[in-house]
């Protein structure tokens, strides 16, 4: 007599494989969560020096209001926009091999990557946001700084919140259009990649130049203000989420 033995399979649903994606992006918490806080700290702090030596110097109140007005284009804060473009590179290329190896689907791989992204950017959204309204309470750090007030983040935590958000998806899922195309073609795809963006850009502003449009294009985004201009980030966030996912949804991960 042969005993037949059979092994239970327990269906899981699509947003439990979906959950466990994203748990695997958060199984190394250090370089998505507590290094970019941790460098993003030390610019603070580099620029809470660079301000007391400024105003040390300063004595005159008219004096010290240019300064505060010249710290309003402050760009210290973009560090961790960047940083988040590698981010997004570094958990495609290192994670995709190794949930495909468990046999996640392609599909399955990209939804939780993608909601990770946004996990990420609302966490990020909210952290530059509470400090930005701190900022404005402590008058600038009570010298007058804006790292996280600068001009081009609005005003209002409201709208410093929904444009902080809307910059993190951009450079996140730009991240994962270059994680995917280099997992898939590897260095080649990333040089003919990027060509060929020089090439758009070049040929847009060529087309701008000789049409006489940037007069046009400057009244465009005049009219449309500083959230409406960069909600249009929002189509090449939109383009490049897709484009990834087709680029991904045909690579073998190679060594």
């Amino acid at each position: 007599m042969t005993t037949a033995q059979f092994t239970k399979v327990i269906p899981t649903t699509e947003f439990q494989r979906v959950g466990r994606i994203v748990r695997l992006h958060f199984a190394n918490p250090w370089t998505t969560i507590g290094l970019p806080w941790i460098i993003l700290g030390s610019i603070f702090l580099v620029n809470l020096a660079i301000w007391w030596i400024i105003f040390a110097s300063v004595t005159s109140a008219s004096d010290r209001a240019d300064v505060s007005d010249g710290l309003q284009y402050s760009g210290a804060s973009f560090y961790i926009f960047v940083y988040m473009l590698v981010v997004a590179v570094q958990a495609i290329s290192i994670t995709f091999p190794f949930a495909l190896g468990y046999g996640v689907t392609r599909r399955d791989y990209y939804l939780g990557t993608t909601l990770n992204f946004v996990i990420l950017s609302a966490i990020y959204s909210a952290g530059l946001t509470v400090l930005s309204i701190v900022e404005e309470l402590t008058n600038g750090w009570g010298m007058g700084g804006r790292m996280f007030t600068a001009v081009y983040f609005g005003d209002g935590w409201a709208q410093r919140l929904y444009l902080f958000f809307v910059g993190f998806l951009f450079f996140f899922f730009i991240g994962s259009l270059f994680a995917s195309v280099y997992v898939r073609w590897k260095a080649n795809g990333l040089v003919a990649l990027f060509i060929g963006l020089g090439v758009l850009v070049v040929a847009v502003a060529a087309l701008a130049t000789f049409t006489q449009g940037w007069g046009v294009v400057g009244a465009f985004f005049g009219r449309a203000g500083l959230v409406g201009s960069v909600s249009w980030s929002l189509v090449i966030t939109a383009l490049a989420a897709v484009a990834g996912f087709l680029v991904l949804r045909r690579a073998t991960p190679r060594g």
